[in-house]
C-alpha cells in the first residue's frame, strides 16, 4: 500500500506546476469542540486498554500519532488553495487501485525473496529519495516564505520543461524562498542517504505525506469511499492473510515509513512504524472533506479567504475519527502484540463518521454529488 501510493505521489509531485502558501487558522465552533472531544475520548480510551503501557511505549505512540496527524492537518488546509494536476482520480481509477497496488507490493516481496536485500534497497532507496527531496522542498518552501519573505516585486525563476514521460509541459517557477528550501531539501538527502537515520528518514516521510495530500486530488466523494472501501478489503487480506505486508515492511529500509524507537535510551534501537499509506489514503479522503466544506464556504482557490476561520464540519469531525482509528489501531496492536492492518479501523471511522454527519445534518444528497471535477471545467469556463 505505502509503496503504490508513493509512486502516485512521485508521479504528480513530478508534474507541480507552482507552490502554493498555507497559513491556517484553528477553526471555531461547535464542531472543533466535537473533535477535540473525540479525540480526547481515544486518548481515554487507549489509556483504560492498555493499562501496563510503559513511558516509552507511550512516546513512541504519541510519537507516531503526532507524525500522521500533522501531514493531515497541514496537507489539507494548503490544498484549498494549492494547483493539484488536472487528472483526478476516476471511478474506474479507484477500482483498479487496489489491483495495482496488490501487484506492486507482491512484486517488492518477490524482489526481496530472490535477490539480495541490500540491492534492492539500494535501488528504490535512490528512486524514492528523488521524489523525497522534490516533497521536502515544497513542504518547506511556504515556511521559508513565511520567515524571509520573498518581498514585493519579487522576479522568479522561470523554465518550462518537457518530459518524455509526460505529455504536458512542466512549468518551474522558483522564489528565493523556493531555493533556499531546495538547499535544505539536499541537505536532509545527503543526511539520510549518507546515514540511513531514522530522524532524517521521518522527516523524507512526513514531507512526503504533506505534499501527497495537498497535491493528490480524489475528483469526488464517491470515488474516494470506492477507493477506500477497496483499499480496505486490500489491507486486510495482504496483512492477516500472508506474510507479504509485513515482510515487505520490515524489509524496506526506504523512506516511505515513520518510524520511532520503542525506548530511545535502548543500547540497540527498536522501532514501532507507520506505512505512509496509512497517512497519505485516508488523508486524502479528509482534505477532500475539507474542500467540501471549504467550497460550501466559498474559499477554494482563494488563499485569502482560505486562511480566515470558516464552518469546518465535515473536516473537523472527520479529523477527530481518524485520530480515533489510529487509536484503535494501536491499542488493538498493542494489546495483542501483532501487525495490524490500520486501514481495517481507519476506513470505517472515516467513512462512517462522514456518513452520519451528512445524515444527522440532512446534506446526504449533496456530499454524494459532490464532484471537484466539475468545479474545475466551471473555473477552466470562466477564465
Amino acid at each position: 500500500c505505502c509503496c503504490c501510493c508513493c509512486c502516485c505521489c512521485c508521479s504528480l509531485l513530478s508534474r507541480r506546476r507552482s507552490h502554493a502558501l498555507a497559513h491556517s487558522r484553528r477553526a471555531r465552533g461547535g464542531t472543533t469542540k466535537l473533535a477535540g472531544a473525540a479525540a480526547a475520548a481515544a486518548a481515554g480510551v487507549a489509556a483504560a486498554a492498555m493499562p501496563h503501557l510503559d513511558a516509552n511505549m507511550g512516546v513512541a505512540y504519541s510519537a507516531l500519532l503526532a507524525m500522521a496527524v500533522v501531514p493531515i492537518y497541514v496537507g489539507s488546509h494548503r490544498s484549498l488553495y494549492a494547483k493539484r494536476p488536472s487528472d483526478a482520480l476516476t471511478s474506474k481509477d479507484a477500482y483498479m487501485f487496489p489491483l495495482l497496488a496488490s501487484c506492486v507490493l507482491f512484486s517488492m516481496y518477490m524482489m526481496f525473496k530472490l535477490f539480495p536485500k541490500e540491492y534492492v534497497n539500494m535501488l528504490m532507496t535512490a528512486y524514492f529519495l528523488v521524489f523525497g527531496l522534490i516533497a521536502v522542498g515544497t513542504t518547506l518552501s511556504p515556511v521559508v516564505a513565511r520567515v524571509l519573505p520573498n518581498g514585493a516585486g519579487a522576479v522568479p525563476w522561470r523554465r518550462t520543461v518537457h518530459f518524455w514521460w509526460d505529455d504536458e509541459a512542466t512549468d518551474f517557477e522558483m522564489y528565493r524562498s523556493d531555493w533556499i528550501a531546495a538547499a535544505l531539501a539536499v541537505a536532509v538527502g545527503v543526511w539520510y542517504a549518507t546515514t540511513k537515520y531514522w530522524v532524517a528518514a521521518n522527516v523524507l516521510g512526513v514531507c512526503f505525506a504533506t505534499s501527497g495530500i495537498t497535491y493528490l486530488a480524489l475528483g469526488s466523494y464517491k470515488v474516494a469511499a470506492i477507493l477506500l472501501t477497496g483499499l480496505f478489503f486490500y489491507d486486510i487480506f495482504w496483512v492477516f492473510g500472508t506474510d507479504v505486508m509485513v515482510t515487505v515492511a520490515r524489509s524496506f529500509d526506504a523512506p516511505i515509513k515513520v518510524v520511532f524507537p520503542r525506548d530511545l535510551f535502548a543500547d540497540e534501537l527498536q522501532f514501532t512504524l507507520l506505512g505512509l499509506g496509512d497517512i497519505i489514503l485516508p488523508g486524502i479522503f479528509v482534505a477532500l472533506l475539507l474542500r467540501f466544506d471549504g467550497t460550501r464556504a466559498g474559499v477554494i482557490g482563494d488563499e485569502a479567504k482560505a486562511t480566515l476561520p470558516f464552518t469546518k464540519t465535515y473536516f473537523n469531525t472527520n479529523m477527530a475519527a481518524y485520530v480515533a482509528g489510529l487509536v484503535t489501531t494501536i491499542v488493538v496492536m498493542h494489546v495483542f502484540d501483532a501487525a495490524q492492518p490500520a486501514l481495517l479501523y481507519l476506513v470505517p471511522f472515516c467513512l462512517g463518521t462522514s456518513f452520519v454527519v451528512a445524515v444527522a445534518r440532512g446534506e446526504l444528497s449533496e456530499l454524494l454529488a459532490y464532484s471537484e471535477e466539475e468545479e474545475e471545467e466551471e473555473e477552466g469556463a470562466d477564465k
